[in-house]
Parts: structure tokens; C-alpha cells; sequence
């Protein structure tokens, strides 16, 4: 098992070095110049030769990259272009704990309330409950995040108008702090970035639950006249649940990124906004610095969808 984890460290630590420079490069080779950009409409070639050789934008492409790899290394992730002198890890700093946390409790509405969702539609497929579920599930996956999001901002304002409400429909709270106002700022993006994933998961678990329970070891261990409970729970839905740990590992990996709709549409400061700003204002130290942490989050999701696979098919781990 630590043979196999190191295995699969060693590449993915390769896959974050080939996302950094493919970064690196289209930032480089990129026709637009971030320093014009930040003297704005007083330009002076003096001062933009000065940050040139202040930012080492005058050094070869492979010096800079090989700068950019060992700040890395150093847990450096550079200084902005747009705030002079102020360093990336302060900018990312301010949005990544609120995207986080939004995508933390979708995460959690997706899995523990999709899943069983899928679950106990499979379990009774073709009844009333299998249809109402599914037919709900499948309106609100058809429906993009963002058309979502705004159908509740709309609904929001017209609470508000009509009962006097003052809910807010834009903004965020205090990062991981739970009063009453924090949580009024946080449902409404909550709730809405975890409904798609919730619809994705329930008709995902039960296709694979469906497909399980049709398998000869089930109508076996039926034959055998064991408990439906134990069937459904001890045979089934552990087999079930191996195509399931790749879609969330997957989504551990996407939840900052996919998280962009809704922290656009809702205005809420995470790291949406501060690379969709980063990207307008040609701040690639700000750029790249949010490629590398979302490619951490992606390989990450891998790694750990990779153990969990050992817990719960021994066969993998054998292999």
C-alpha cells in the first residue's frame, strides 16, 4: 500500500509541474504586456524597463520559469502585477477560505442527500417514489448552475418585496462562522451549488445500484433468504460504490473551480472573482498561483479516490 502511494505521489507531483508550465508558457507568450497594462495611460519606458527587471520579466523564459518553480517550492506563489508589491499568497488568501467552505457544504449536500436519493430509487424502481425522484432530479441537472442561481435570486427579491424579508441575495459571511445573518448570506449559494451535484449523484447511485442488484451473487444471497437489509446494504451498495468514488474524488478536485457561476452570480469575494479579475487585469502571478491550487485539488481528489477504492474492494488492493 505505501509502495503504491508513493507510486502515485511521484506522478502526480509531475502532473502539478506540467500544469504550472503550460501555464507558465501561455502566460509568456501571451501578446499583451502586464506592465503597459499597469502604468495605464501614462506610459514611461524607464519605469516599465524598471519592473520589467523588478518582476524578471527581462530574463530568458526557462530563468523565469525556473524562478517561478523554486518560489514554489518555497511556498512563494510571487508578487501581483495590479497591487504592486502586496504578494499572491494575501490575494488568494482572502477568497480561498470562502470557496472553500461553499464548496465543502455543496459537496456535502451532493453526496448525503444524492446518494441515498439514488439509492432508495433503485431499490424501488419503477414505483411513484422512483419517478417523482428521478423526474426531479433530472429537471434540476438539466438546469445550468447559473440559470439556477439567478431563478433564486429572483425569488429571494420577490420574498423580500412581498413579505418585507431582508434576506440577502448576494455576498458571503464570515468565513466558517455560523450566526444567524452569517447563514442568510450562505444558504442560497449553498443550496444552489449543491442541487446539480445532488440531481448528478442520485441518478448516478442509481444506475450503479440498479446494475448491482441484477448481478447472480444478489439473487443468490436473496435465494439464501438473508435479509433484504442485508442484501441491499452488505452485497450491494458497497459494489455500488466504487464508481461513485471516482465522481467524488472528481469533485473534491472541481469544487473551487466549478464554484465560479455561483460566486459570480451571488458576488461572493472567493477565488472566482479574484482569478476572473487576475485574467482581465493580466495579473498571472494571481493566474498561475490559482491554476496551481486547483490543480492540487484535482490531484488530490485522485489520490484520494485512489485509497478509497483499497477500502472498499480488497480485490484492488491485491492487484
Amino acid at each position: 500500500m505505501l509502495k503504491f502511494l508513493i507510486k502515485r505521489f511521484v506522478g502526480l507531483i509531475f502532473v502539478i509541474f506540467c500544469v504550472t508550465f503550460l501555464t507558465f508558457i501561455i502566460g509568456y507568450f501571451s501578446p499583451s504586456n502586464p506592465i503597459q497594462i499597469m502604468m495605464g495611460d501614462h506610459p514611461n519606458h524607464q519605469l516599465e524597463l524598471q519592473l520589467m527587471h523588478q518582476y524578471g520579466l527581462d530574463l530568458p523564459w526557462y530563468q523565469q520559469y525556473a524562478n517561478f518553480v523554486i518560489r514554489l517550492l518555497h511556498f512563494d506563489l510571487g508578487t501581483s502585477f495590479k497591487t504592486i508589491g502586496r504578494p499572491v499568497k494575501d490575494i488568494i488568501g482572502d477568497g480561498l477560505p470562502i470557496s472553500l467552505e461553499l464548496g465543502f457544504w455543496a459537496l456535502i449536500i451532493q453526496v448525503g442527500i444524492g446518494v441515498p436519493v439514488g439509492i432508495i430509487s433503485a431499490i424501488k424502481a419503477n414505483s411513484w417514489t422512483d419517478t417523482i425522484s428521478m423526474g426531479a432530479s433530472l429537471v434540476i441537472y438539466a438546469l445550468p448552475s447559473f440559470i439556477l442561481a439567478i431563478l433564486v435570486q429572483f425569488l429571494i427579491i420577490w420574498l423580500d418585496n412581498t413579505f418585507g424579508w431582508s434576506w440577502p441575495n448576494t455576498q458571503w459571511g464570515t468565513p466558517w462562522q455560523y450566526t444567524l445573518t452569517d447563514i442568510q448570506y450562505k444558504l442560497a449559494p449553498i443550496l444552489v451549488y449543491g442541487a446539480t451535484g445532488m440531481a448528478y449523484f442520485a441518478r448516478l447511485s442509481r444506475t450503479s445500484m440498479l446494475e448491482i442488484l441484477r448481478q447472480d451473487y444478489v439473487r443468490t444471497a436473496r435465494a439464501k433468504g438473508l435479509y433484504e437489509r442485508v442484501v441491499v446494504y452488505r452485497h450491494a451498495f458497497r459494489n455500488a460504490l466504487i464508481p461513485l468514488i471516482t465522481i467524488i474524488g472528481l469533485s473534491i478536485g472541481f469544487l473551487v473551480a466549478g464554484a465560479f457561476f455561483i460566486e459570480r452570480i451571488f458576488s461572493i469575494p472567493g477565488i472566482a472573482g479574484i482569478t476572473l479579475d487576475s485574467i482581465d487585469n493580466l495579473d498571472y502571478p494571481v493566474v498561475q498561483a490559482t491554476t496551481v491550487i486547483l490543480a492540487i485539488g484535482v490531484v488530490f481528489g485522485n489520490l484520494l479516490s485512489d485509497i478509497c477504492y483499497t477500502l472498499v474492494d480488497p480485490r484492488i488492493k491485491a492487484e
